[in-house]
C-alpha cells in the first residue's frame, strides 16, 4: 500500500474530467441545436455545409430577383395594355372618320380625340418606370437578370419602343418600335409633349398623329392603327412569355434550396433524440465519476489505521 501517489483517484479523475468535457460538447450540441458547431466538430463537414450555404443563400437571392424581374415586366405589360386599349379607341374613330356620312367639321372633331390619345400613347411610352428606369421607350434594352445562385446564370430582357414617336419623320421605325403615323404616306399631325424626366427637369418630345381629316387618310389611318395594334401585341406576347419562364425559374429555384437545406440540414444539424440520450448517459458517468472519485481518494485513510 502506497500514499505518495493514489492511481485509483488519478484514474477516477481522468475518466470523470473526459466525461465533463464530453457532457459539455453534448449541451452545446442541444442548446444550439447542432452538431457541427466549429470546425473542430467535423472539419470536412463544416466545409461542404459552408458551400451548401452559399449555394442556398444565392438561390434565394436569385428568388427574390426573380420575383423583381417579374414586377418589372408587369409593371411594362401594364403600360401596354393601356396603349391597347388607346390604340383600339383611336382604330374605332379611323373607322368612323372614313365615313363619308361625316361632314368635315366632324371629321376635325375626331381628329382632336385622336390628337389627345396619340399624346397619351407618347406619354406613356416616355413615362412608364421601374426603379427608375425607363421601360418602354427603347432604352431598356439587352439588361441582365440574375435568376441563378451562380455566374452566368441570367436571363437577357429587351423592351422595345412603345412611344408614338419612335417614328422618323420620313416614316422609318426601329425594330419592335411603335408606329402611329408614316408621315411619308400620309398626312401627319406633329404633337409636342412637355414632361418631367427622373432628374426634376423639364422636357419635350414629339410624335405624330395619323390624320383622319379626309376618307382616303381615315383609310390609311386605319391600315396604321392595324400595325400599332399588332406590334403591341407582339410586345406583350414576349413579355408574356418573360413572365411565365420567371414563374418557372422561381419554382424551380424553389425547389432547389429546398433539396440544399434538407441536405446542409442533415449534415450541420444535431439528431436531437440521440444527442438527448448521449447527454443522459454522460450524466449518469459523471455521477458515477463523482462517487468512484471520493471512494478512491478515501483508500490512503486506510494507512492511518495501520500506523495507529
Amino acid at each position: 500500500m502506497i500514499i505518495n501517489h493514489n492511481i485509483s483517484a488519478l484514474n477516477a479523475w481522468r475518466s470523470l474530467s473526459q466525461t465533463n468535457s464530453a457532457m459539455a460538447k453534448s449541451l452545446e450540441k442541444l442548446s444550439s441545436g447542432l452538431r457541427i458547431n466549429r470546425a473542430a466538430d467535423d472539419a470536412a463537414s463544416l466545409a461542404i455545409s459552408e458551400k451548401m450555404r452559399g449555394q442556398i443563400r444565392g438561390l434565394n437571392q436569385a428568388i427574390r430577383n426573380a420575383q423583381d424581374g417579374i414586377s418589372l415586366i408587369q409593371t411594362a405589360e401594364g403600360a401596354l395594355n393601356e396603349t391597347h386599349s388607346i390604340l383600339q379607341r383611336m382604330r374605332e374613330l379611323a373607322v368612323q372618320a372614313a365615313n363619308d356620312t361625316l361632314t368635315q367639321a366632324d371629321r376635325d372633331q375626331i381628329q382632336k380625340e385622336i390628337n389627345q390619345l396619340t399624346e397619351e400613347v407618347q406619354r406613356i411610352g416616355v413615362t412608364t418606370e421601374f426603379n427608375t428606369q425607363r421601360l418602354i421607350d427603347g432604352t431598356y434594352a439587352n439588361k441582365q437578370l440574375q435568376i441563378g445562385a451562380n455566374q452566368s446564370q441570367t436571363l437577357t430582357v429587351s423592351i422595345g419602343d412603345m412611344r408614338a414617336a419612335s417614328v422618323a419623320a420620313d416614316g422609318t421605325v426601329g425594330s419592335g418600335a411603335l408606329n402611329l403615323a408614316t408621315s411619308s404616306g400620309s398626312s401627319t399631325t406633329q404633337i409636342t409633349l412637355v414632361y418631367i424626366d427622373t432628374n426634376g427637369q423639364l422636357k419635350t418630345t414629339t410624335a405624330y398623329a395619323a390624320t383622319v381629316t379626309s376618307q382616303a387618310d381615315a383609310q390609311n389611318a386605319i391600315k396604321t392603327f392595324d400595325d400599332a395594334i399588332n406590334t403591341v401585341s407582339t410586345e406583350r406576347a414576349k413579355l408574356g412569355a418573360y413572365q411565365n419562364r420567371l414563374e418557372h425559374t422561381i419554382a424551380n429555384l424553389g425547389v432547389a434550396a429546398e433539396n440544399l437545406t434538407a441536405a446542409e440540414s442533415r449534415i450541420r444539424d444535431v439528431d436531437m433524440a440521440q444527442e438527448m440520450m448521449n447527454f443522459t448517459r454522460y450524466q449518469i458517468l459523471t455521477q458515477a465519476g463523482t462517487v468512484m472519485l471520493a471512494q478512491a481518494n478515501m483508500t490512503p485513510q486506510a494507512v492511518l489505521r495501520l500506523l495507529g
